[in-house]
């Protein structure tokens, strides 16, 4: 069979068509499936598989895009798509190019929310330790809201109702809008470098969640945190809870409720100061009843200053009669001393006693020079003996009756016996007095 061919393609010219036919005829798309290996590369783009039962797709959300999305994709999350399908050419693999996403049951805000909201607080923003108490009475408070809505209007006039002489300081600011969360962050900078501000209060009226969502923002939420002034949170209504509501050291149901909440009404204040006031002199009058007590005590206690001076004399003259026994008695005690150390002194008279040690001296001494004469005697008698001895058992005394040594000439070996030379050997002989050197004529002679 002949196999015809008209046209042969390229594998570059193939994936080309393949290419323009996919991004033809899917050109805006709606797509739905299971989220799986999200991948955030450097580069900023999303790469993550939609999955269903029977098989997946390669999907990509380029940087621009992934900067709109209200939240972040996860793992095992369920969402519904748009997009549009083309190829990458390089792999050969098609893959889907998303615009827009949203999780399928859930709206993407609430997923935004509990996202946030589950990061910050492993990072520590919402502790309860951290948190600081309100000032009791402050001096400038400082609101962070939109100066047209209806919130600013009810806490202005709850704080001067409650408290006319309180200063506010209003930062104005958008409390919606892609703006507003920058900002709401920057007035709070901005009330933290004013030294007088003693609280702020964040907030504005109720609405929707999108309404409401520039205080789900973290830039607002890190601004809280950061803020060395206590924060109110109040935004919405009491059913309504923002990421600012977890972050801030207090959280007011409605902003009527922070105005209330941040000032205390002066008539209770001064009824408070007027009942501080009755209770404090109420214990200065019980305090100066018990010193009263005490200081009659005391005059009861007192004694006539005249008879304290004549104690005082009787125990002086009673003193001094014991002082002047007491010193005669001191004065004996100290004499008989004298007289018995006298007594001892004159037993133990240092003359005397130096003649006694002069007499022992020269005995000793006398004792001494007969010893050391003594020993020297007999230790001559010994040198004499020993060098009697000595002589005696000196050759020299030896060759002195008679004797003589014989040794052989040159190598001075001293000659024993006669059968040890032999006839014509020189031989050295040496007498008491002097040497001869003589001729063996004849050796072995019995």
């Amino acid at each position: 069979m002949e196999i015809r061919r008209e046209f042969i393609y390229t594998v570059s010219q193939l994936t080309q068509e393949i290419k323009d036919l996919l991004e033809e005829h899917f050109i805006d798309i709606w797509v739905e499936g299971e989220v799986s290996n999200v991948r955030v590369p450097p580069s900023g783009h999303i790469y993550f598989t939609l999955k269903d039962q029977w098989s997946q797709l390669r999907v990509l959300i380029f940087r621009q895009q992934a900067r709109d999305l209200r939240f972040t994709p996860e793992d095992g999350l369920h969402i519904i798509c748009r997009g549009r399908v083309s190829l990458y050419e390089p792999r050969g693999e098609y893959q889907l190019i998303l615009d827009y996403m949203e999780p399928k049951g859930v709206g993407a805000l609430q997923i935004a929310f509990e996202q946030l909201k589950s990061r910050l607080e492993a990072e520590g923003l919402f502790d309860e330790e951290r948190k600081r108490s309100l000032p009791l009475v402050p001096r400038r408070i400082g609101i962070v809201t939109s100066p047209s809505g209806a919130a600013i209007r009810d806490m202005l006039q709850i704080i001067h109702r409650r408290f006319p002489n309180v200063e506010i300081l209003i930062c104005p600011v958008r409390v919606q809008g892609v703006e507003s969360p920058f900002e709401i962050a920057q007035a709070v900078r901005d009330l933290n470098a004013l030294a007088d501000v003693e609280v702020i209060i964040v907030g504005r009226g109720g609405g929707s969640l999108e309404d409401l969502w520039a205080f789900n923002d973290e830039r607002v939420a890190r601004a809280i945190y950061e803020s060395r002034i206590p924060v109110i949170s109040a935004v919405g209504h009491e059913t309504d809870f923002t990421i600012a509501d977890f972050v801030a050291d207090m959280r007011a149901p409605t902003p009527s409720a922070a105005a209330e909440l941040v000032v205390r009404e002066k008539a209770e204040l001064l009824r408070s100061v007027q009942g501080l006031n009755l209770r404090m002199k109420g214990c200065m009058r019980q305090h100066l009843g018990f010193l009263r007590d005490r200081v009659g005590q005391a005059r009861r206690g007192l004694i006539d200053p005249r008879e304290r001076a004549e104690r005082f004399w009787k125990h002086l003259n009673e003193l001094s009669r014991r002082l002047s026994s007491g010193g005669h008695r001191l004065g004996v005690e100290a004499q008989n001393r004298a007289n018995s150390l006298r007594e001892k002194l004159l037993y133990r008279n240092p003359h005397e006693r130096a003649e006694g040690y002069g007499l022992r001296v020269s005995r000793l001494t006398r004792d001494l020079s007969g010893a050391i004469q003594r020993g020297n005697w007999e230790r001559e008698n010994q040198v004499r003996q020993l060098v009697s001895n000595l002589d005696n058992l000196s050759p020299l005394a030896i060759l002195k009756r008679g004797y003589s040594i014989t040794r052989k000439f040159p190598s001075d070996e001293i000659v024993k016996d006669a059968q040890a030379v032999a006839k014509g050997e020189r031989v050295k002989v040496k007498f008491y007095r002097g040497e001869i050197l003589c001729e063996v004529e004849e050796s072995g002679l019995p």
